[in-house]
């Protein structure tokens, strides 16, 4: 099923019905919790905000592990390979990273068909970012100015791979401009190189820039999403200009595929009630999370659609790399 974050004019309306603080999960009273990434990043600041309220639901403790390397590929090797099939054990799976691994490195050897999807929980939109002096006031700025020097405009993004590179060929395909492409290790160093100066934009997450925003030390220019995001309700899409670019990075949480059909339905029910609960969407809001839930076989589908997506793409630009 698919969820959207509803908007604050309706939540008012909503009733909150939560499972029994003594509900328990019928497989185990502790979940491990794979993440592939170091504590203190996108991933972990979703397991602070989900795992509370799950535990609530549940009944369970959910036990952080921590096993970063090779953008996630380690702990997602580690779930699908070496993981009991009993419920004991998901990961947070970060999307489109997930599939980019093996689509762009044979060397990897999982795939999405082994796992069980439970829920994305997070979409976080891409967006384009800009020193607060930079010359160029708009996106169609930054596009006059790529076009007039074609390779020479720099734009920053997290890594060969991620969504954010992937997003910058999407936009030279869909504007038929060349930019320079500068991988950093990470949204943040490539945000910090456009704070200081040092690239001409970065292709970014709206969550991971969104307090230099507020702060001023960024500007934005654009996002990658269907429609204006109600948290940047002046800056544009990339489809209000002329361009249909949508992309961003997911975040939602799988099990090793054949686990128990009642752990399964009991983990998507504790997520889809995520979806109204709103102490949840209000904590979100904070945090600048824009809550996008899709769970079970959806999710699935999600994840099959962006594996075709990307696919396509990588075999149209890897001889280039």
């Amino acid at each position: 099923m698919k969820y959207k974050l509803l908007p604050a004019s309706l939540l008012a309306a909503v009733t909150v019905i939560p499972l029994s603080a003594n509900a328990e999960y019928s497989v185990s009273d502790e979940i491990r919790v794979l993440q592939g990434f170091q504590a203190g990043g996108g991933s972990d600041a979703l397991a602070q905000l989900v795992h509370p309220h799950l535990r609530e639901s549940l009944g369970v403790n959910f036990i952080n592990e921590y096993i970063p390397g090779a953008t996630g590929a380690i702990a997602w090797t580690r779930l699908t390979h070496q993981s009991p099939k009993d419920g004991t054990v998901v990961s947070i799976t970060n999307t489109p990273m997930l599939m980019t691994n093996y689509i762009i490195n044979d060397a990897i050897s999982y795939s999405i068909e082994e796992l069980t999807p439970i829920a994305n929980v997070v979409t976080d939109p891409g967006i384009i970012v800009v020193h607060p002096d930079s010359p160029y006031e708009t996106v169609e700025d930054l596009f006059a100015a790529a076009e007039e020097n074609p390779g020479r405009i720099t734009i920053g993004n997290s890594g060969v791979g991620g969504d954010d590179y992937f997003s910058t060929i999407m936009v030279e395909r869909a504007t038929g401009l060349d930019f320079e492409l500068v991988p950093f290790a990470g949204d943040g160093p490539s945000a910090t190189a456009a704070m200081g100066g040092q690239i001409d934009a970065s292709f970014n997450n709206v969550g991971i820039v969104y307090g230099h925003l507020q702060a001023n030390s960024l500007r934005p220019l654009a996002v990658f999403t269907e429609e204006r995001l109600p948290m940047l309700p002046d800056v544009p899409t990339l489809k209000e200009v002329g361009y249909d670019v949508i992309n961003g990075s997911s975040r939602g949480y799988s099990a090793p595929a054949g686990i128990p059909d009642e752990a399964r339905d009991q983990l998507i029910a504790a997520f889809e009630e995520l979806a109204n609960n709103e102490q949840f969407l209000q904590q979100a809001e904070d945090r600048a999370f824009y809550i996008d839930i899709v769970t079970g076989d959806d999710y699935m589908e999600m994840m099959q659609n962006m594996e075709r997506t990307f696919g396509d793409i990588w075999a149209e630009v890897e001889d280039d790399v």
